[in-house]
């Protein structure tokens, strides 16, 4: 398995931005099979993480057409900045009450 992990510093983000962030996220699901999708914000900060069956997939995903247009948005109007990170997972264990 591997994770997309997308760091980044918030530009003005719209409502615009939030339809676009919500489309991405069901073309993930649906169209390149995204395992599961997480976002989380503080303040300018955002990170998400989003976990795949393989690296193809991954490359599959960033360059669907509409992902690249709303990339090349966020670059221009809804981001200060960003890093992307793709990790292989090695070994997962967790512990359930």
């Amino acid at each position: 398995m591997y994770a997309v992990i997308f760091k980044a510093k918030a530009g003005k983000q719209d409502e615009k931005y939030s339809k676009t962030v919500a489309r991405m996220r069901e073309l993930a699901f649906d169209k390149y099979g995204c395992l599961e999708f997480i976002a989380a914000s503080d303040g300018e900060q955002e990170i998400t993480i989003s976990y795949w069956k393989d690296e193809q997939s991954i490359k599959n995903w960033k360059n669907d057409s509409e992902h690249l247009l709303a990339q090349d948005y966020g670059r221009a109007n809804w981001y200060k900045s960003y890093s992307v990170q793709i990790v292989e997972i090695k070994r997962e264990y967790s512990h359930k009450c």
